[in-house]
């Protein structure tokens, strides 16, 4: 089965509540599901949402209320949110992929992850960002490369990279080196040089991409957000416009045309049927990481261990003392 009929949702979160948001991922999932969607995706941390004063505040001037909040709604897996995520796959019968901000049970540092859920309520597959980029660093750690897999599914096997991730070419080489046919590409990135990326990427591994992005506008901050006015200046906004995430979702066939979008400055679910079988036929002329490939020039090392702050080892016993003659 190698027909999948695809949603990519591009929505507005509520900002820094965690449940609230995961309301509307049930509520967008639902219609999606209804449209005969068999994968979901949503945006680059959808839950609960983009830190925005990283870009719309200087650097450091008071955000620790903010990140507190960001803090108290992220997202700790497994636990009750990754539970509510994937009974809501479960309940529709969907792949579910969606990012989240994670924070360890006993830690502070936040991270960009992505999530994969079975349509049985399994949550298959997580990925870290490696990379945060510019501003992002001032509030999400780094992953390492324990979550560079690709999720295998009746209709093929799909992964991807979040954001700009996707212009790390030696990341990409890894997880197309996995035969990634569906890759997944959530993220915040605007313009039309972001949409040629999504193309070049299908066209480079022979793929299906989707990109999805949030949108969200001035007006969809909560009243009751603290200091809602510092949040976005109005300075801020006479240069920049209402739009503080504008959208830019687009779904990319395997030769980098075009099959949906590009979406921008309103919420909308783009629907397509998709045939990953023809991915292999569209490899014919080009694979990257097989018949176009050089292993004998060139070699790619990649150290795929999980690199936890501490690592505790078993005390070793003491040797045997020999007694004297």
């Amino acid at each position: 089965m190698s027909m999948i009929r695809v949603a990519a949702v591009q929505a507005t979160y509520v900002l820094m509540d965690r449940e609230a948001t995961i309301d509307r991922v049930a509520e967008l999932t639902a219609e999606a599901a209804g449209q005969g969607a068999r994968l979901v995706v949503f945006p680059e941390v959808f839950v609960p949402g983009t830190p925005i004063w990283i870009d719309t505040t200087p650097i450091w001037d008071g955000d620790a209320d903010w990140f507190r909040l960001l803090a108290e709604n992220a997202v700790v897996i497994p636990g009750p949110s990754t539970d509510r995520l994937g009974a809501i796959a479960r309940e529709h019968g969907v792949w579910l992929a969606i990012g989240v901000e994670e924070k360890e049970p006993n830690g502070a540092t936040i991270y960009n992850s992505m999530l994969y859920f079975s349509p049985d309520g399994t949550l298959v597959e997580k990925h870290r960002k490696l990379m945060p980029t510019g501003s992002e660093r001032t509030v999400w750690g780094m992953g390492d490369g324990s979550t560079l897999r690709v999720v295998a599914t009746p209709f093929g096997r799909m992964g991807g990279l979040i954001c700009w991730e996707n212009y790390m070419p030696l990341a990409r080489f890894h997880m197309y080196a996995q035969g990634v046919d569906l890759w997944l590409a959530p993220t915040l990135a605007t313009g039309d040089a972001w949409i040629a990326t999504m193309q070049h990427l299908a066209r480079e591994n022979r793929m299906f991409v989707i990109g999805v992005n949030p949108v969200l506008h001035v007006d969809r901050i909560p009243e009751g957000f603290p200091d809602r006015d510092r949040l976005v200046p109005a300075a801020y906004l006479a240069e920049k416009g209402p739009w503080l995430e504008e959208g830019n979702t687009v779904i990319v066939g395997p030769g980098g045309d075009v099959i949906a979008g590009p979406v921008r400055e309103r919420e909308e679910t783009l629907i397509a049927d998709l045939d990953l079988g023809s991915v292999a036929a569209a490899r014919r002329l080009l694979d990257p990481v097989g018949h176009y490939n050089r292993p004998d020039v060139f070699r790619l090392h990649v150290d795929t261990s999980p690199r936890p702050a501490v690592v505790i080892e078993p005390m070793q016993p003491p040797e045997p003392r020999t007694p004297p003659a």
